[in-house]
């Protein structure tokens, strides 16, 4: 019997840190998007880029999203980017909340969220592979995953942190 308690009550902890961790998460992954978002929106001012559709033509191709005009294009690609962001600070809120923090947890994060992008986009024929793009182009979108999983990864890393604190009072 003293077992079975046990054994409950760890799975009961687990399973509050993982809610915990969860929260946390969409918290950091929407810091992290907001980080990547403003760089992103200084590099556009200063070379004159236009924003991607690409979010809209994964939401089109993934959901059936239909725009009916350039605006609504522009709702959909925002929404499908704040939303991507925030549920990629998930899986790094969990690995703070387990154990995998700091640069070892933002590299693991980075490696995932830029390799699904590699893969996955061009899967999807939304987007070019990464073998044809031009070399500014990698380095940029690099830069921009790097911001977003560095902003993501010290939020996460601080959310988890602190509520560890609370828990030891």
């Amino acid at each position: 019997m003293q077992n079975e308690k046990h054994t409950a009550e760890e799975a009961a902890s687990v399973a509050t840190r993982v809610a915990g961790a969860i929260g946390k998460g969409l918290v950091a992954g929407l810091i992290g998007t907001a980080a990547m978002t403003i760089a992103q929106m200084v590099e556009m001012q200063l070379t004159g880029r236009g924003a991607s559709n690409t979010p809209y033509k994964a939401a089109k191709k993934v959901f059936g999203v239909k725009a009916k005009d350039k605006e609504s294009k522009k709702t959909i690609s925002n929404l499908m980017h704040v939303a991507y962001g925030a549920t990629w600070g998930v899986p790094r809120a969990l690995m703070a909340e387990f154990g995998v923090d700091g640069a070892s947890g933002t590299m693991a994060h980075f490696g995932a969220v830029w390799g699904t992008e590699l893969t996955v986009m061009p899967s999807l024929h939304v987007m070019k592979p990464v073998t044809e793009w031009k070399p500014k182009a990698i380095s940029e979108d690099m830069l921009f995953h790097s911001i977003y999983a560095v902003a993501t990864g010290l939020a996460a890393d601080a959310l988890v942190r602190w509520s560890n604190e609370d828990d030891e009072d």
